[in-house]
């Protein structure tokens, strides 16, 4: 079960102090690099990567708090007044605070008329001791922007305060010159001794906690970069997460660049450590809490690379020589399989992950992701398979010519072409397996496990994907230690069909035990899509439904933005659902039937005025009447005891009702109608109507009972190319029916119940004396 909180659902209220170093974000722009992790309750370090003269970081704190989970966000309280903060800084390689741009306090806010100001307060001002190691000592009541004071001095209205930010610049920034400088420059700051006083300094913070669940999260550095690991590590807990933590670590924050005149740009520098002092800070304290808390990490790493970094040679080209561009602003590229540079150096940056993985004391899991050669438009697009370093080794290594290059992939190969695609298609295996390799030799206890996209993969429209980038042979179990399987779009689209037809070739080929599997339930891009969390909810389900390994879902910085609450196995646990059924001898002597719920409201005239509270009957039974024997009632009590009284809901045979057709008579494919197809849907929901002289009542059906469900599409019995869920009654079909098709079902089904009271009422001695115990069921919505 999933719901979408916001703030006003905070159950349980804490205080922290305003300025806690949990809450403090940094922000920078490329390609500078920083980190910022917290040492301490009253202490935080950043470290900084600078490679131009302009650069600038600024570490932030802002009055609303974004960037938490709603159940545990801080309150709103643009009042700093009477506050007074006061902190010890220490500096390395930035700016000093007695000269000329040395690190600025900046105020966003307005001032007591309502204008939106922006105040420059010089932490110098404030400060006593030197000018890299001084305590600095801010009274909201008593500050002031501008350089000199009190000649200068801009006093700050502090009642109405959005953010405020301290920044960091290089000690050769002087606010003219630009440009790389002459090398990378790595800073640190620490700031710690953090005291605020005063009665605005303490703020309200949500502190609600959802209970252990078995779903596991994947994280991305990229998007998790600008907060301190406390802050992730910490939410993921109460948000109920524990075990595993998938994380990527990105395509464009962990390494080391240099300048490249020729080019004009950035690029990795594999001389360099791989990765840079930032990433290192970050990782090491992320995964210190993580292994704390008992989370084992799997360190994700790609193919792909941000584009402005990535070297030229390196990457992926389509027959024109365009470079693979991912469709993320801005863009990614990708590496090429073929180039051992290129996968040199992603072997040493596993290696520099396990270098921190092994300081740190933890186990080794890695993941090779998403490896692949480019298509674009999710797969059927143009193939990026003829970069230089390919074309070349292909004819070195089979003295064959490249053949006529491919314009997309919808395309079907001649001969030749089918040569090419195969080589590749090995080439890209062979790279996965020697990372691999190459991981296990320097950890030979390590797991490493393959990541596979299955929507850009196995697409029906585009064989030559399917070619080059399914190398089954190399990646065939027992290859990889795991295997993890991700399907969103076919997920975000409704394709369940397509989804479960790619699941099975995945099974039938590669192999790959479910104790060995892990599935990932989906992803939702944008805030503006909630939607799509019910789909991806129901991935996550049927991922458990089909007994992988571990379940994921794709990622935290979503969940958090979007205020996802996912609670415990939504068909066990959360739904309170048993999928068992209450023992047929009992309810076949059972009474009861449908309820609805309708207010009257009778008039002095006796004239009445009735208001319908329920669209859908409730049906409501005694079991008492059906039960005829000692044993069945050993047998109630044994069922009422497994379910915990009401807090488990179970099928139930409603003995006058628990066909599509009438009790006595066969079902068949077309009794029920359950939709006209529009050409684009795939699923249709169960439904059983009731026809009383025109009047008709529409009821779904959730609860199928497995192996009855009989499917005709305009009146045609089909036999295959559907499935149906027989949780909720959802019938599944793998290609969407043509439009204007009718479709029709026919089935036996449950009712979903639960017992009305969490007490069984009954004596043995006056039960064998004949007197019957009231045993009540009620219907639940599913």
């Amino acid at each position: 079960m999933y719901w979408l909180a916001t703030q006003e659902d905070q159950a349980q209220i804490s205080y922290i102090r305003r300025f806690s170093p949990r809450y403090w974000t940094v922000n920078f722009p490329r390609p500078m690099m920083a980190s910022m992790v917290t040492t301490g309750y009253d202490s935080l370090v950043i470290d900084l990567v600078f490679y131009r003269y302009e650069d600038l970081c600024g570490l932030i704190w802002d009055t609303v708090d974004t960037i938490d989970h709603p159940f545990h966000q801080y309150a709103t309280n643009r009042d700093y007044a009477h506050s007074v903060l006061s902190f010890r800084w220490q500096s390395v390689n930035v700016k000093a605070l007695d000269i000329l741009h040395s690190p600025t306090l900046t105020i966003e806010g307005r001032d007591q008329n309502g204008l939106a100001r922006t105040w420059y307060v010089r932490l110098w001002n404030y400060a006593v001791g030197s000018n890299q190691n001084a305590i600095i000592t801010l009274n909201f009541d008593d500050l002031a922007g501008g350089y000199l004071h009190p000649l200068e001095a801009d006093p700050v209205y502090p009642k109405d305060i959005d953010r405020m930010f301290i920044s960091m610049v290089p000690t050769a920034f002087d606010g003219t010159t630009t440009g790389p400088l002459p090398s990378a420059v790595d800073a640190q700051v620490t700031i710690s001794e953090i005291k605020v006083t005063g009665p605005t300094s303490t703020l309200k913070v949500g502190d609600s906690y959802v209970q252990s669940h078995d779903l596991r999260i994947a994280n991305g550095y990229d998007d998790v970069t600008s907060m301190a690991p406390e802050r992730v590590v910490w939410n993921m807990i109460r948000l109920g997460y524990s075990g595993w933590i998938n994380h990527y670590v990105g395509m464009s924050h962990y390494y080391s660049l240099s300048w490249d005149g020729a080019e004009g740009r950035f690029i990795i520098d594999t001389t360099k450590e791989k990765l840079n002092k930032a990433a290192i800070s970050w990782h090491k304290n992320f995964l210190e809490l993580a292994n704390y808390f008992g989370f084992k990490v799997i360190f994700s790493l790609s193919y792909e690379v941000f584009a402005e970094n990535i070297p030229e040679i390196w990457q992926q080209k389509a027959h024109d020589g365009a470079p693979a561009r991912t469709g993320w602003v801005p863009p990614s590229g990708l590496i090429a399989p073929t180039n051992q540079a290129a996968l040199d150096y992603l072997r040493d940056v596993f290696l520099a992950f396990g270098q921190i993985i092994d300081l740190v004391g933890a186990d080794h899991y890695y993941q090779v992701g998403e490896p692949w050669w480019w298509i674009d438009e999710g797969g059927e697009g143009v193939p990026h398979i003829y970069d230089d370093v390919t074309t070349a080794l292909y004819t070195t290594e089979t003295t064959k010519a490249v053949p006529p290059r491919h314009l997309l992939a919808t395309e079907i190969a001649t001969p030749d072409q089918q040569d090419y695609l195969n080589w590749l298609r090995d080439k890209l295996g062979q790279s996965t397996i020697w990372l691999k390799d190459q991981v296990k030799a320097q950890h030979p206890s390590a797991n490493v496990g393959l990541l596979f996209f299955t929507p850009q993969v196995l697409h029906d429209n585009a064989p030559i994907a399917g070619v080059v980038n399914f190398p089954s042979s190399y990646w065939r179990w027992p290859a990889f230690d795991f295997l993890q399987v991700e399907d969103y779009d076919f997920v975000l689209n409704g394709e369940w069909g397509k989804r479960k037809a790619a699941i099975d070739i995945i099974d039938q080929t590669l192999s790959y035990p479910r104790a060995e599997t892990h599935y990932f339930g989906g992803f939702n891009l944008l805030p503006e899509t909630l939607e799509n969390w019910r789909n991806i909810i129901r991935a996550v389900g049927l991922g458990f439904q089909d007994n992988y390994a571990e379940t994921f879902v794709w990622a935290y910085p979503q969940i958090v933005r979007d205020g996802v609450i996912y609670t415990n196995n939504q068909e066990k646990i959360m739904t309170g659902f048993h999928e068992v059924r209450l023992p047929e001898d009992i309810s076949y002597g059972a009474s009861g039937g449908p309820q609805f719920m309708t207010n009257v409201i009778e008039m002095a005239s006796g004239h009445e005025q009735r208001n319908q509270e329920w669209a859908q009957a409730r049906n409501v039974y005694d079991v008492g009447l059906g039960l005829r024997s000692e044993n069945d009632l050993g047998e109630l009590i044994g069922f009422f005891r497994a379910r915990a009284g009401r807090a488990f809901g179970f099928r139930y045979k409603d003995w006058l009702d628990f066909k599509s057709c009438a009790p006595m008579e066969i079902i068949t494919a077309t009794d029920q109608s359950i939709g006209a197809a529009d050409g684009v849907t795939t699923t249709f929901q169960l439904k059983k109507t009731y026809d009383s002289g025109g009047n008709l009542h529409r009821r779904n059906i959730s609860k199928p009972v497995v192996g009855t469900v009989l499917i005709a599409v305009d009146g045609a019995p089909q036999t295959t190319g559907w499935q149906v869920d027989v949780t909720n009654g959802v019938v599944i079909f793998e290609v969407a029916p043509l439009n204007g098709a009718v479709i029709t079902a026919g089935y036996e089904f449950d009712v979903p119940v639960r017992f009305s009271d969490d007490f069984l009422p009954i004596i043995l001695e006056s039960y064998q004396a004949g007197q019957i115990p009231s045993i009540s069921l009620i219907e639940v919505r599913v």
